[in-house]
């Protein structure tokens, strides 16, 4: 593949460290019960900060009296918003970069760009339907490129990353106005892994001297695949399980819950992904027996990666110039057991929590990285 620029891969890896850190404080945001503290998108309480002041927070309780403000959980939403948005920046930087080689390439970026920028204030304006037709164009200006372009300069991957993140803003909004819908909340945080997904590999792929050559790689590489699609799963399973406030389901017993290995269960009630519209989620809705279907899901799943990770990180200790990723592998499934139990151990501390959530992300850096680096010997 050709780099589009020779600070392409610098680029690509800002944005890395930049998506890990809006994703770990948007768990922050999100643990500490801060997701709803600004009631307006994208501002909050009117501002493009967050009410300071007594005389501002005067105003703001005043236009918004369903929500009073707090001014320690407001700044945490407003501040997560604002480098999302410095990420939005640098993904756009990406995908010009990538565009420009191509034929009215950057005009179709920009152009998908500026459409989803003009709907914002008709959103602001309350002039909802516009907004969204202005949005879905823009996206479908992507898709198209996206469709027609391949990736030997990194364009389809480009715009693909552009459209992942404008769909991103969307969950972020909608987060806030359909009130913490669960499986918004859980949308919201796949697409912000997905995101540093496509740009860990975008930056190993772009970065020069990036292959790392082995013998079996190729068994190997589906082994990762895999265990992608395992820790995916996983992923999804805790961001329902925190979106449905059923980390405690089981009180802080472990491994039995609630004093019992198997309590009352409502799967079919715990896993309704759609309720309408109107429903103020924060603290949840379900009963007991719905959380504790959603809590037991998540700890049995985790058996099942737990055993294919194992499979991996043994076959990578076998392997020559694998044994370091397959230790680092190791070490971070190990932290995350620890953390997830420790959760419940310990009543879901703010830090050990928002830790478990950043494990998350780490584990996805390690095995998408091997993804991009695996090279077997006739292939390299």
């Amino acid at each position: 593949m050709n780099t589009p620029h020779r600070h392409y891969h610098r680029l690509a890896w800002a944005a890395v460290l930049l998506a890990a850190c809006v994703i770990v404080f948007g768990g922050f945001v999100r643990l500490s019960h801060a997701g709803l503290s600004c009631p307006d998108w994208p501002t909050c309480y009117g501002k493009a900060t967050w009410p300071k002041h007594v005389e501002e927070i005067a105003v703001a309780n005043e236009a918004f009296p369903q929500r009073a403000v707090e001014v320690g959980k407001a700044w945490r939403e407003q501040f997560h918003r604002h480098i999302a948005a410095l990420l939005g920046l640098l993904v756009l930087g990406l995908a010009a970069m990538s565009a420009r080689l191509r034929q009215r390439g950057l005009l179709q970026v920009l152009g998908a760009c500026a459409l989803v920028a003009v709907s914002i204030p008709l959103y602001m304006k309350q002039h909802y339907a516009a907004s969204a037709v202005l949005t879905l164009l823009g996206e479908l200006i992507l898709i198209r490129a996206a469709w027609r372009w391949d990736n030997s300069d990194f364009a389809r991957i480009g715009v693909i990353m552009l459209a992942v993140i404008i769909v991103q803003a969307t969950l972020g909004l909608w987060t806030v106005t359909w009130l913490l819908k669960p499986v918004v909340v859980m949308a919201h945080l796949l697409g912000g892994l997905t995101m540093l997904s496509l740009l860990v590999w975008t930056a190993w792929r772009a970065t020069p001297r990036h292959e790392m050559v082995a013998g079996g790689a190729d068994r190997l590489r589906r082994l990762v695949i895999v265990g992608l699609a395992l820790v995916a799963a996983q992923i999804a399973l805790g961001g329902w399980t925190t979106a449905n406030y059923a980390s405690l389901a089981c009180g802080t017993d472990f491994p039995t819950c609630s004093g019992q290995w198997w309590p009352e269960t409502d799967f079919a009630e715990g896993f309704v992904l759609w309720r309408g519209i109107g429903v103020d989620y924060e603290g949840g809705v379900l009963d007991g027996a719905a959380r504790n279907a959603i809590h037991l899901s998540h700890r049995l799943f985790a058996l099942l990666v737990l055993g294919h990770l194992g499979v991996l990180i043994w076959r990578m200790m076998r392997t020559p110039g694998l044994a370091g990723w397959g230790a680092g592998l190791g070490v971070v499934l190990a932290g995350q057991i620890a953390l997830g139990i420790s959760n419940i151990v310990f009543g879901l501390p703010l830090a050990v929590a928002t830790a478990h959530l950043a494990g998350a992300a780490l584990m996805l850096f390690l095995l998408v990285s091997l993804l991009a680096r695996l090279r077997s010997p006739r292939a390299a």
